[in-house]
Formats: structure tokens, C-alpha cells, sequence
């Protein structure tokens, strides 16, 4: 009885020195984020930090990418560490006078996981390194490793399974006699010590790894609960060839089942099952990155020496300044602008519009996209990792790699769930062999091995992550690049969508409509003072009024000196030495010190029908008025009547005047309209829409708009405007359409709903299972939880998760439009 029982009582010591080791040994101590010397400015400290991604593999669970992560943050020199368990990618940043990228890795394989630095120069490259991609990679590799595990696992563990439920099946048979025999008992054993210490080794290293770092994740769990089981049926093993079959059958009778190793072998095998189709579907989770990479094409053709002879060359070598060649039905290459011909492109894969865009000398083409009808010759601009689909390719995996603070409350509960299992394993093994059931020591060790085994974090690891990830792939398929998984989170709970007007609600090229000479000054005389002025600003406004000068055959005449800008207000110059002044009429009231009245019935007038006036001085004297009209988007008052079904308060935010913005506003549905905001006020308007309470999105497109951008619980850029706004944002929209606002919200919406339930899933699975597993339903049925089926319950919890969350792939938006509570957090 004592040699039975003993393995079961290490086995319980292993699990309590477990947990001691896991709270009281000293920690080694995480060396903080080296701070920047003194007198150095904070930008520039910042800027003297370099960024690497690195490949890891071996991770299994979040227990796993915490352990990367502290890896990483214990290396002197390292500022942040993240992980990103579905992809096997991690993103470092450190201080390269203080680390470099092989003492990271060296720490991630002491921590016992291989890593290796990503640094691909082009797409085409990462294409052939992608894990479990179309070549031969170290993933695929691993992949097929696991699979061979599995099949030999399962060919030894079925007649190990078979023979040791015969005897139960089939009682007074002839397989009862059999299993009597010493010879039965050493097969069961032959055949299971292969399942356990070659096809389980995974787990038998992780758990010694996990130790030796002092924490504890599920692969402890395993070897523990598979190790106890098969240790506890040696002695009986040993017993049964000493004592002979029918003595020691008598024996093992009184004292419960003999031996367990069909439940270490059908728990290894199960597991290996979970594990392969959990990494399969978690691949396809990852699919997004796949497919976008899929998108670049594999060569070019490009026109070079002193004859432009054409040659076809892989895309890696396509440099800055080449001519390409694209035919009809080609994916264009690379970045660049048309030289000569004509066509129509494709350009669904970055804007999701279905209409082709017509392309002539003079237009930019984007890498990935497809020629349809002409050819053409470009010239290339961006190459490599410069190229547009290189950079949405970055932003999605660094949205992927990001953390949610939803999150936050899982990896704090996995930090501590494995040692609380193993004290609650430890418990339930003392209850039961105390207990006066039949059989106790047979029982304490059912119970003890399937609360180990059940009790998987697994499920709550991936809860999250896997949900961000599906979620921001299919946003970038949709056409929206969610920077992070806290803006991703945060987009579900917004209340209010502040909009820009002039490229965001309207198109942002306004056309001149009207030219109103005053006091004598004739049209031309107008015009051609005000376009020669407006040649020198960058403001929208003024690219209208070259336009309409152009259109209207007058040319730009005279010299002009002593340019000056005042934004949201206006500009003036000196041309052939006469003072222009161009701006709004409360700026000109002031500078010339006159109400204007000569100009107010056109102004009043002008301004009723939504345009834009701009007031003209000559020499300090009213000389005219242009009007400038911005067409509304089409899509625009549908996509604001989106937001108000689905419970959002829409602001229009604008510099116009009052009577513009208010034009614009009634048509496209907006009641809240805040007119003639400086672009410095801008963000103080955000910020004080924020005081009011709520989450606020800020919509726009301009450099004036980045400071509301930032000011913003989330913002949000039109991908066709500036750089500035768009690297200020957390959010962009590759197209110009307000609807991208609205599916944005619609998918966070749908990935909040899909963590939430997956979160309630783990923490209902482990909170339900756990007692069965501790035998909790044993006094009204008699039966304690088969530990096999303890495995297969444990890995259909991961599957499950990984599941619920590729639903997100079939997000359609217009299918969330009803109001939603407002929450900040779950």
C-alpha cells in the first residue's frame, strides 16, 4: 500500500515545493529601463532607441509570453517588451549603446524558447520566412514535428487504451484473464513509457524550464498530473511480476485500480491533439498578415541600360528611380508615379471602393494593386519596406503585438492560476485519502490528476489575443489600420464623433464659384491679384482660386515680396508694390478697420449657400469677394445617419463661418455644429467635448487637424491626408468614406462582444470544472472524472476560444447598428 502510494505523495510535495518555490525563492531583480543622461533632451533620448522584431518559437499559453517578456525586460538596456503569442513574433525596444540583439536572444533561449531577429528588406522576403507559409520554414518544421509526435503517440496509446478498458468492457471474458497475466501489465507499460518521455517531453521540459524561471504555467500541470499517474502503476507493475497475475490481481481489487497508464497515455495524446488543432487555428487567426503579404507580387519588369532593354527581375531588386512596365491584369510592383500611358487600376485592396480609378502621366500608383485594361510605364518611388502595403503590413502586426486593457485582468488571474491549482490538487488528494469512500488512495489520485490536468489556462491566455488579432486583420481588410489593441478596445465604447469638414465631410477640393468686384476694380484685375498672391500658400482655398484663374485664361502677373501667412485667418503680400490682402471678413474688419457694409448683402448671400467667401484688399481698400464651394461626399449624410442609429452624437467642427458650416451641416443630418474654430483651438474643442463626458473620436484629414487628433480618446485620420495626421491618429482610414468611421466602430463593437465572451467562457469553464474535477458530483452519481477525459475537456477549451474568435473573419459591417452601453473597461 505505502510503495503505491508513495509516487502520489512526491507527487503532492513536487506540487506544494511547486508553489513555494513559485512565492518565496527570490526573483531576479528586472533591471529597470535605463533613463536618459542628464541634460539629454527627452526626443532625443527617444530617438537614440532602436526597435527589432524577433521570430519565437515554443510558446504555448500567456504564461509563456510572460515569461518572454521578463526575458527581455531583465536585459539592461531594453525600454519595452511585447509578444504576440498567435503570430510567434515579439517587438523590443532598447538603447543600443546598452543591449544589442543577441544578448535579447540569449536571455529569450535562457528562458528556454529559440528566437531569431526579423529583418526582411522587402515583402517578398518575409513571403518565403512567413511561418507555416507556402515554403520551408522553421514553423512548417515545428509543425510536422508535432504531427509526427501525435500520430506515434496515438498508434502506441489506443491498444494501451483497449486493454486497459477490455477487461471492464468484456468482465469474466477471456480478456479478464489475460489481464491477470504480468505479461498484460509490462505491454500497457512498454507501450506507454514512449507516449510519456519521448511524445510528452515538450511538456516534462517545459515544466522543468518553467521551475528553474520560478513560475509555473500548464505544461507543469501536465508532466505533474502524467508523471503521477504513470509513477503511481510502476509499483503495481513490479508487484503483479513478483506476486504472479491472480494473486496480485486479488490484490490490486482491494486496493482499486492498479495501474494508470492508459490515462498518462490517453492524457499526452489528447493533449497533443488539442495543441495541433489549436496552432492550426490560430495560424488561420493570423491569416490577415498572409494575405496582405500575398498581395506583392514576386517580380518586375523594368527598363534599364541605354536601350530601356526590359528585363524581368524578382521585386527585391526593383530600386528608387526604375522604370517599370505593367501590363494589363498585372499587380503593379512597387509605389510610384505613371511616366507614359494609360489605364485603370484597382485599388479595392487598399480603399475597398469596387469602381477602378482612371491613371495618366502625372498619377501615383500603389504596389499591390491591379492593372486592369492599358499599360503603362512608372516611375518607381518607394520600394521595400517604403512601400504603402509594407507599411499597412507594420501597422497591423504592431496592432497584433499590441496589449488591450482588457487584457490586463487575464494576465493578472494566469499569474497566479497554476500555483493556485496546484494547491487545490494538493488539497483534493488529502481530502479523498482521508475519505471513507471505497478505495480512497484510488480516488485521491483521480481526482489529483484530473484537477491538474483540466484546470488549463490556456483558454484565458488566448481570450483576448486571439480576438485582437482576428479583429484588426479584418479592420485592415475592410480598409481601416487600427494602430493599437487599446484603440481597438476603446472605438466600442465612443459616444461622440467630432468631424472635420473641409476632406472629411465634404471632398477637400473646393472649386471657385464666384468672383464679386467691388468699388470700381474689374474682374480680372481681381482675380489675377488674388491667385498671384494665393501661389504662395498651401491652404486648400488657395489652390481653388489658382484653379478658377486658370480655368478662366488669366495669368499670374508681377513680382511678389514680403509673403505672410496668418492661419484660419489669411494671408497678404507685396506685388509690384501694392499691398494684397486675403482673408475672412471678421479678419479684414479688423485690419482695415471699416464694417465692410459695400460687401455684406453678397457676403449674407454667398455664405447662405454654403460657400466659402474670401475678402479681397488692395492698398487697404475692399476690392472683392471670391466665393469657394467644397462638394459634399456623397456617402457622408448616410454615414452620419449611421452613427446616430447606432446611438453616437455626431459634432461638426470647422473654421468656416457659422452660416457655412451650418449650410453644410443641415445637409448632411449634423445638429451640433461648432464654426470658426482656428486650427490652434481645435484641440481645446476636443478636449472640452471630452469634459462633457464620454469616449470622443476625432475625424479629419489635415496637418491643422493633428492636435485634435491627438487630443481625442481615439482618433481618427482620412488615409488620403496629411502624414502628420495620419502618424497623430490612433486610427486610419485608407478610404475617404465617413462609413469607414461607422464600420470601425461596428467591428470593435463585434470584438469587444467576442473577448467578452470568451473571458466569460474560460473563467465559467475553470470555475465549473475544477470541482467536477475535485469529484463535487461523485456523492450524487458514484463516478469521479475520467482524467482522459479531464485532457480532451481541457484542450477543447482553447479550441473553443480560438474558434468563437474566427468568427470576427465574417464581420460584415451595417450588421451592429444598434445602440450599444457606453463602458470604458469590461
Amino acid at each position: 500500500m505505502y510503495t503505491q502510494v508513495l509516487p502520489v505523495v512526491i507527487g503532492s510535495g513536487v506540487a506544494i515545493a511547486s508553489v513555494s518555490w513559485f512565492f518565496f525563492a527570490p526573483q531576479a531583480e528586472k533591471v529597470a529601463p535605463t533613463p536618459a543622461k542628464a541634460g539629454a533632451e527627452p526626443d532625443k533620448a527617444a530617438k537614440a532607441a532602436e526597435s527589432r522584431d524577433l521570430s519565437i518559437t515554443g510558446m504555448h499559453c500567456a504564461a509563456c509570453v510572460g515569461r518572454v517578456e521578463k526575458a527581455m525586460l531583465r536585459v539592461q538596456g531594453v525600454q519595452t517588451a511585447s509578444v504576440n503569442l498567435l503570430a510567434e513574433r515579439a517587438t523590443v525596444s532598447f538603447d543600443p549603446s546598452l543591449a544589442d540583439p543577441a544578448q535579447i536572444i540569449s536571455a529569450i533561449e535562457d528562458a528556454g524558447y529559440d528566437a531569431t531577429v526579423r529583418d526582411f528588406d522587402d515583402i517578398q522576403e518575409r513571403l518565403a520566412a512567413e511561418p507555416g507559409h507556402h515554403t520551408a520554414s522553421e514553423g512548417s518544421n515545428e509543425a510536422a514535428a508535432a504531427r509526427t509526435r501525435f500520430m506515434v503517440s496515438l498508434a502506441l496509446t489506443l491498444p494501451v487504451v483497449v486493454m486497459g478498458m477490455m477487461p471492464h468492457i468484456l468482465p469474466g471474458s477471456a480478456w479478464m484473464a489475460w489481464s491477470m497475466h504480468p505479461a498484460w501489465t509490462a505491454l500497457e507499460a512498454l507501450l506507454t513509457t514512449p507516449v510519456v518521455f519521448w511524445c510528452g517531453w515538450e511538456f516534462h521540459r517545459g515544466a522543468w524550464i518553467a521551475l528553474r524561471n520560478r513560475s509555473a504555467d500548464m505544461n507543469l500541470l501536465i508532466s505533474l498530473g502524467t508523471l503521477t499517474a504513470y509513477l503511481f502503476s510502476l509499483p503495481s507493475l513490479l508487484r503483479t511480476v513478483h506476486m504472479g497475475g491472480p494473486e496480485a490481481s486479488a490484490h490490486a481489487g482491494a486496493m482499486g485500480p492498479a495501474v494508470y497508464f492508459e490515462t498518462s497515455a490517453a492524457i499526452i495524446t489528447l493533449i497533443l491533439l488539442g495543441r495541433m488543432l489549436e496552432s492550426r487555428a490560430r495560424r488561420t487567426a493570423g491569416d490577415a498578415i498572409r494575405k496582405l503579404i500575398d498581395l506583392q507580387p514576386r517580380t518586375a519588369r523594368v527598363q534599364r541600360g541605354d536601350n530601356q532593354e526590359e528585363l524581368e527581375i524578382p521585386i527585391s531588386e526593383v530600386r528608387k528611380g526604375d522604370r517599370v512596365s505593367v501590363r494589363p491584369g498585372e499587380r503593379i510592383p512597387v509605389d510610384g508615379i505613371v511616366l507614359t500611358g494609360h489605364s485603370t487600376v484597382d485599388e479595392s485592396m487598399l480603399t475597398g471602393e469596387s469602381l477602378p480609378s482612371e491613371k495618366q502621366p502625372g498619377d501615383s500608383v500603389t504596389g499591390a494593386t491591379i492593372n486592369q485594361r492599358g499599360s503603362f510605364v512608372f516611375r518607381a518611388e518607394r520600394v521595400g519596406r517604403q512601400t504603402l502595403l509594407a507599411q499597412i503590413i507594420k501597422l497591423v502586426e504592431a496592432a497584433q503585438s499590441s496589449r488591450a486593457p482588457v487584457q490586463q485582468l487575464a494576465d493578472v488571474i494566469t499569474r497566479s492560476f497554476v500555483p493556485a491549482v496546484l494547491i487545490i490538487a494538493t488539497l483534493t488528494f488529502a481530502a479523498w485519502s482521508c475519505s471513507a469512500s471505497p478505495a480512497p488512495w484510488g480516488r485521491a489520485l483521480t481526482a489529483f490528476v484530473s484537477v491538474l490536468i483540466i484546470a488549463c489556462p490556456c483558454a484565458l491566455g488566448l481570450a483576448t489575443p486571439t480576438a485582437i488579432t482576428v479583429g484588426t486583420g479584418r479592420a485592415a481588410r475592410l480598409g481601416v489600420l487600427i494602430k493599437s489593441a487599446e484603440a481597438l478596445e476603446l472605438a466600442h465604447s465612443i459616444q461622440t464623433v467630432v468631424l472635420d469638414k473641409t476632406g472629411t465631410i465634404t471632398e477637400g477640393h473646393p472649386v471657385l464659384t464666384d468672383v464679386v468686384p467691388l468699388n470700381g476694380v474689374s474682374e480680372e484685375t481681381l482675380l489675377c491679384s488674388a491667385a498671384t498672391v494665393e501661389s504662395s500658400s498651401e491652404h486648400p482655398l488657395a489652390a481653388a482660386i489658382l484653379s478658377g484663374a486658370k480655368d478662366r485664361n488669366m495669368p499670374l502677373e508681377g513680382r511678389l515680396t514680403d509673403f505672410v501667412a496668418h492661419p484660419g485667418q489669411g494671408v497678404e503680400a507685396t506685388l509690384e508694390g501694392k499691398n494684397v490682402l486675403i482673408g475672412t471678413a471678421v479678419y479684414l474688419r479688423v485690419r482695415l478697420a471699416s464694417e465692410l457694409s459695400e460687401a455684406d448683402e453678397a457676403l449674407v448671400r454667398l455664405e447662405a449657400e454654403g460657400k466659402t467667401v474670401a475678402l479681397v484688399a488692395l492698398d487697404g481698400k475692399l476690392a472683392g469677394l471670391l466665393a469657394v464651394s467644397d462638394t459634399i461626399k456623397p456617402s457622408s449624410a448616410a454615414a452620419v445617419g449611421r452613427l446616430h442609429d447606432m446611438g453616437i452624437r455626431v459634432v461638426m467642427l470647422t473654421g468656416d463661418n457659422a452660416t457655412t458650416a451650418g449650410a453644410v451641416a443641415d445637409t448632411v443630418g449634423i445638429a451640433d455644429v461648432v464654426a470658426g474654430v482656428l486650427p490652434a483651438q481645435k484641440a481645446g474643442e476636443v478636449s472640452r467635448i471630452r469634459t462633457e463626458g464620454g469616449v470622443v473620436a476625432m475625424v479629419g484629414d489635415g496637418i491643422n487637424d493633428a492636435p485634435a487628433l491627438a487630443a481625442a480618446s481615439v482618433g481618427i485620420a482620412i488615409g488620403a491626408g496629411s502624414d502628420i495626421a495620419i502618424e497623430a491618429a490612433d486610427m486610419v482610414l485608407m478610404r475617404g468614406d465617413l462609413n469607414s468611421v461607422a464600420d470601425a466602430i461596428e467591428l470593435s463593437r463585434s470584438t469587444i462582444r467576442c473577448i467578452r465572451q470568451n473571458l466569460m467562457f474560460a473563467f465559467g469553464y475553470n470555475a465549473l470544472c475544477i470541482p467536477v474535477a475535485a469529484g463535487a458530483l461523485y456523492p450524487f452519481t458514484g463516478k469521479m472524472l475520467d482524467p482522459a477525459l479531464a485532457s480532451a475537456a481541457m484542450a477543447l477549451s482553447s479550441i473553443s476560444v480560438v474558434s468563437n474568435a474566427l468568427r470576427l473573419r465574417g464581420f460584415q459591417p451595417g450588421h451592429d447598428a444598434g445602440p450599444q452601453p457606453a463602458k470604458s473597461n469590461i
